[in-house]
């Protein structure tokens, strides 16, 4: 930073107090212009540029049938992103955000399409149901691909999807072992299950959480349970906020790749602003064991850093406020 940091506090403090405002008047606003000040080092913070990477990969327990659509879907969505017809392209269009889209691990072999950069750690993951879904080798892989993927690029804001068939399923087993929290506390109904689909994933995910003891740390949670796609998140995130780059995580299973990369790299949590509150049953859990207050809370449960991209104007906001709102000083406003 140049200066001590408890003379940047206070230079931060009184930049934000002295605008053209009663003190904290625009609430979530300061807090997400003070974090970005501190992340860049900075009282002109910047938030022009973002890149979204859309992680896809497939998930062997998805043939317990705890998903309302086919594994085929996974595949069928990397061709509609790379074609720019998802929700997330067409947000990352409204808010000028690029997009990098990553097979991570799509089952029925490589992804063939113009642009798509191929990560694959393995062709999907194994059953976590009956047994561990990745080696530790592959974990650590994903790992490093995903820290790669966070590192990548010049954008000031990183935002991090995900696309994978059963993904809910993976995410609510991860986040309940890393957090230590019984998994039918956080069993959604992912794509859209029915009352009995439900009932029958939340037996299923019991019975998988039941393999291993009730609390295990993020490398072990995520080689029993995850997915390549969420492995790639939490080492993307890591390496984003080691970067010195804003961290937006989206929803319910970006959250659970949070958990993991807080549980690795604590220091992580200062990058991080986590973007809503989604509609999928657990999210909300997750987020208060975290202490995660979600700027947004819009019913959404869609994922695909979709979510991310609706809060990228916020940060933007709280940015310019920071940066170009007048002081009272400036403009000869009293303060009385």
């Amino acid at each position: 930073m140049g200066i001590d940091d408890l003379t940047f506090e206070d230079a931060l403090r009184a930049a934000i107090d002295g605008k053209t405002k009663p003190p904290g008047a625009l609430g979530r606003i300061e807090a997400l212009a003070a974090q970005l000040a501190r992340l860049q080092g900075t009282l002109a913070p910047r938030a022009d540029t973002c890149r979204l990477t859309i992680f896809a990969a497939d998930h062997g327990i998805a043939a317990e049938g705890v998903s309302a659509f086919p594994q085929a879907v996974t595949r069928q969505m990397v061709a509609n992103f790379l074609g720019g017809g998802a929700a997330a392209n067409v947000f990352a269009r409204a808010v000028g955000a690029e997009i990098v889209v990553v097979d991570a691990g799509v089952a029925g072999g490589p992804v063939a399409g113009a642009g798509l950069v191929d990560a694959r750690i393995g062709d999907g993951t194994a059953n976590a149901a009956a047994g561990p879904a990745m080696s530790a080798e592959q974990v650590e892989a994903a790992l490093a691909a995903g820290r790669g993927f966070g590192r990548a690029g010049a954008a000031q804001v990183m935002a991090f999807g995900e696309m994978g068939i059963a993904n809910t399923s993976s995410a609510a087993l991860v986040a309940a072992k890393v957090l230590g929290l019984p998994v039918g506390r956080i069993v959604g109904r992912g794509t859209g299950l029915d009352d009995d689909g439900l009932a029958r994933k939340r037996a299923v995910l019991e019975r998988a959480a039941a393999r291993m003891p009730d609390r295990l740390a993020a490398p072990v949670a995520l080689a029993e349970y995850g997915g390549f796609e969420i492995a790639m998140m939490a080492g993307a995130m890591i390496s984003a906020a080691e970067a010195g780059r804003l961290v937006l995580v989206d929803g319910f299973i970006a959250t659970a790749a949070a958990a993991c990369a807080l549980d690795m790299a604590p220091a992580t949590w200062a990058a991080m602003v986590f973007c809503h509150l989604s509609d999928e049953a657990g999210h909300g859990t997750v987020l208060s064991a975290l202490g995660a207050e979600p700027l947004l809370s819009l019913g959404l449960r869609l994922g695909e850093g979709t979510g991310a991209l609706l809060a990228l104007p916020l940060v933007r906001a709280a940015a310019a406020m920071l940066r170009d709102m007048a002081s009272f000083e400036s403009a000869g406003v009293s303060r009385e």
